[in-house]
């Protein structure tokens, strides 16, 4: 028990970082933009013959499409939320 090579980092308070949200950088534009640059080198890349990397970078521009919706709806039900959002006092006249 006093040889071990391994030891545990949440024991001595190292938190793993936070890796989930690296997609909060991209900006809608950007992720809508690179669903479709995505689609179309994909097609061009069909055209030319090349079938098995189309379908690979095809294939990436439905989850850069469905994350940049994501990102979008979140964006406006949060600003829909705040202003509908009362402080919590309550004035009764």
């Amino acid at each position: 028990m006093e040889n071990l090579n391994f030891i545990d980092p949440l024991l001595h308070g190292i938190t793993p970082e936070n890796t989930g949200n690296k997609l909060s950088n991209l900006s809608v534009k950007h992720l809508i933009c690179a669903g479709v640059s995505s689609l179309i080198v994909g097609a061009v890349l069909k055209k030319a013959g090349q079938n098995k990397i189309a379908a690979v970078v095809g294939s990436l521009a439905v989850p850069l499409l469905a994350s940049a919706c994501y990102k979008q709806i979140t964006k406006v039900s949060k600003a829909k939320k705040e202003l509908t959002d009362s402080s919590g006092i309550e004035y009764n006249h």
